[in-house]
């Protein structure tokens, strides 16, 4: 889980280089080629989402479980459907499925569930005998191995030792803390973003890229923090999945700042709107025209306008 994302700028000077994705940490997906369809899983309690292949003699609906190796461990993840063209996905996102959860895995599933929300109140408990700034976020016990997973975020680093060696009597199991960042928080957790949809990060996919000033900017968005930043305080994610669109789009479309002479008068684009598909022109006789982008064309790598 990535922990460091962008911050947004402002026209006064804000850095908004702090609130962009760390790339470095990400991990380049390649040109991975996927000779048959794999299954889409997703670990409930992170949200995450991993690949699969599936032996022929499981059959898997979408809406069941099953039992696969994960990061964390041996575990039970959701399917969610077959893909039949994964996209943009790494050789550690497949996974191969174990086998279909059977009626005792879920029982066993609903048991844990409880002891998770009786472990919040001990960890909190125990953090604060300890005097550590941590905020528990999450709390899964694997199903298929004596393992206990605690996500927390702190601003800082945090020497957890003693207080695993508390929850290691308490639970007497293995214990796994996890520090993550304020945007695997948000993706957690969940809520509505400020389109009034859920948090792009929880509801559609767990696997952007990391998202960049470049990309607010290729978009014609204000650079202002406060508009292009989500509730985790980094920019949002749809600026990462609906940048390719962007991209594309743009390449079909007149620059701003480009001068067309149309009509007897020399004409300067002023606004390039990919999602209308409109341009606007202002013209050295005053005039300010709309004009529908599909009536430019290129001639001799010149845009011209008929």
């Amino acid at each position: 889980m990535s922990d460091i994302f962008e911050s947004d700028i402002d026209d006064q000077a804000e850095n908004l280089s702090e609130l962009e994705d760390d790339e470095g940490s990400t991990e380049s997906t390649g040109n991975l080629t996927i000779d048959t369809p794999l299954y889409n899983l997703k670990l409930d309690y992170s949200c995450e989402t991993l690949y699969a292949k599936v032996p022929d003699k499981i059959n898997l609906q979408p809406g069941d479980f099953a039992i696969i190796p994960t990061r964390y461990g041996k575990d039970m993840a959701r399917v969610l459907g077959i893909s039949k063209k994964p996209i943009g996905i790494k050789q550690s996102d497949i996974v191969t499925v174990e086998r279909k959860a059977s009626e005792k895995d879920l029982e066993k599933r609903e048991e844990l569930k409880k002891k998770e929300k009786d472990a919040f109140p001990i960890f909190k408990e125990k953090v604060a005998l300890h005097k550590l700034d941590m905020k528990l976020v999450e709390v899964h016990f694997l199903t298929e191995e004596s393992k206990a997973l605690f996500f927390f975020s702190s601003d800082n680093r945090v020497d957890f030792r003693e207080l695993v060696k508390d929850l290691v009597s308490i639970f007497k199991m293995r214990i796994e803390l996890r520090q993550i960042g304020v945007r695997d928080e948000s993706r957690i957790t969940g809520g509505l973003g400020i389109c009034g949809r859920p948090f792009c990060c929880h509801g559609v996919s767990d696997k952007l890229r990391p998202v960049s000033i470049k990309m607010a900017k290729d978009q014609n968005l204000s650079l202002n923090s406060m508009k292009i930043s989500g509730q985790c305080g980094r920019l949002l994610c749809c600026l990462s999945y609906e940048y390719d669109w962007y991209n594309e789009a743009r390449r079909k479309l007149p620059n701003e700042g480009i001068r067309i002479f149309y009509d007897g008068t020399d004409f300067k684009i002023t606004e390039v709107n990919p999602l209308t598909s409109m341009v606007k022109m202002l013209g050295e006789d005053g005039r300010l025209l709309e004009v529908n982008a599909k009536r430019f064309y290129r001639e001799n790598n010149r845009w011209k306008i008929n």
